[in-house]
């Protein structure tokens, strides 16, 4: 059974910066899409960032140019690297895996979701 690890989240000043990591367990395939969402207190879950095994990604308008996300395709690690962070980036980010390649931005298109890491921004 997948099993996703989120780990990387904490407490961090505005402008600081973040990584984020997401460990699969019992992933057999490369051929996924692995994203990251997000869920502020309060609101929907939104998409922030995703990428295929032949590295082609997607990056939210809210977070681009200050989020990275990358893949250790060897080992199915995930990671979201976030620089210059904003208060309302705030949020619990969750990992999730979609099987084949095509890109989505739609959480319902995710089969896997790991159990979120809280980022909290301060001023």
């Amino acid at each position: 059974q997948l099993q996703l690890i989120e780990s990387g989240g904490g407490l961090v000043q505005a402008g600081g910066s973040l990584e984020l990591s997401c460990a699969t367990s019992g992933l057999v395939s490369r051929n996924v899409v692995m994203g990251w969402f997000r869920q502020a207190a309060g609101k929907v879950r939104e998409f922030v960032a995703a990428l295929n095994w032949l590295n082609v990604k997607v990056i939210a308008s809210s977070v681009k140019g200050r989020f990275t996300i990358s893949r250790a395709n060897p080992k199915n690690v995930c990671y979201l690297s976030m620089n210059s962070l904003k208060l309302e980036d705030t949020a619990v980010y969750y990992c999730a895996v979609r099987v084949g390649s095509v890109l989505a931005e739609s959480a319902a298109e995710y089969h896997f979701w790991g159990q979120g890491t809280q980022v909290a921004v301060f001023s």
